[in-house]
């Protein structure tokens, strides 16, 4: 496996999540102009349950890039008293509208509504989030006419715009969620010349778990615990890709509390090769493949 920087005692390469989704941007604003050509405006709606801070403001982004590239969007908000059965009534209505492309539930949902419930509810060609278990099972079957997870599929690209050679390489993934665990390790794992790793996937229940993080090639950590992988657990010159979100005390900020990652990542950096830097790295990935796959979304129900 080649990558650019191989030897401790250096500093690694930062993976520039926002200069690598202004490059997928560009070819979703140049597929927005050729709809447009055409009278076609890709059209994204959004659909949040209650007020909970961080879907206000993770909404407000994709809102905020959506317009920049030409997407039309929409906010639709309910009540967190909103029923199971009320909120799916409200999908069924947006999938029979023929002017919305890609329907986005927000996460997370009140406790008494079933996620998995939900987004089945989404129709598949609509399913710009990737989680409706038909795109799952495409994803599964690395049959590429379904839509890819916004997360894993950021990663993906990441990885490979980043010159990190896939085939071969020893890949361990840490969290076995379905939003990013499962789905990269499939993307990964699958027989393909931007894939076709061997991919360990970790969890809680793993055994000698920093024995596996120390083979990695390409480690990915997503299990939702903050600072959780340290420079004694990381193979010299691997590639390090940071999912995590985690809100932790910080007495010094104005909040009193600050967002850290899975990694420490002041402590890997002489160590890897790679590395993502959090915030700056997924992120803005997850919000450049959902405008692709809303866009890919317009493309395909007016083709």
């Amino acid at each position: 496996m080649t990558l650019l920087h191989t030897e401790t005692g250096g500093r690694g390469q930062l993976i520039e999540g926002k200069a690598i989704a202004e490059q997928i941007h560009a070819n979703t604003a140049d597929r927005v102009a050729t709809l447009a050509r055409r009278g076609i405006q890709p059209r994204l709606v959004f659909v949040r349950v209650g007020e909970d801070p961080a879907s206000r403001v993770y909404v407000g982004m994709k809102e905020k890039t959506s317009k920049r590239l030409g997407l039309a969007s929409e906010t639709i908000v309910v009540s967190e008293s909103t029923t199971e059965a009320e909120l799916v009534d409200l999908i069924l209505k947006l999938n029979e509208d023929s002017n919305v492309h890609g329907i986005l539930v927000q996460a997370p949902l009140p406790k008494h509504i079933r996620e998995t419930c939900v987004y089945a509810s989404v129709k598949p060609a609509k399913d710009v989030d990737g989680f409706h278990p038909i795109n799952v099972g495409k994803l599964m079957l690395g049959d590429p006419t379904g839509f890819v997870p916004c997360t894993p599929g950021g990663i993906h690209e990441l990885l490979i715009r980043s010159g990190v050679r896939l085939s071969g390489a020893e890949v361990v993934v840490l969290g076995r969620g379905n939003i990013v665990g499962k789905p990269i390790s499939a993307i990964l794992v699958q027989k393909d010349k931007r894939a076709n790793a061997t991919v360990t996937l970790c969890h809680s229940g793993t055994r000698g778990l920093a024995a596996h993080c120390r083979r990695a090639d390409v480690l990915i950590a997503a299990m939702g615990v903050p600072r959780f992988v340290t420079a004694d657990m990381v193979k010299p010159g691997a590639v390090v890709v940071d999912v995590g979100v985690n809100r932790v005390p910080d007495p010094g900020s104005k909040t009193g509390t600050k967002l850290v990652g899975d990694v420490e990542f002041e402590e890997l950096l002489p160590v890897v090769s790679m590395i993502t830097p959090n915030p700056g790295g997924v992120g803005p990935m997850t919000i450049a493949m959902l405008m692709q796959n809303t866009v890919r979304a317009a493309e395909m129900a007016t083709a």
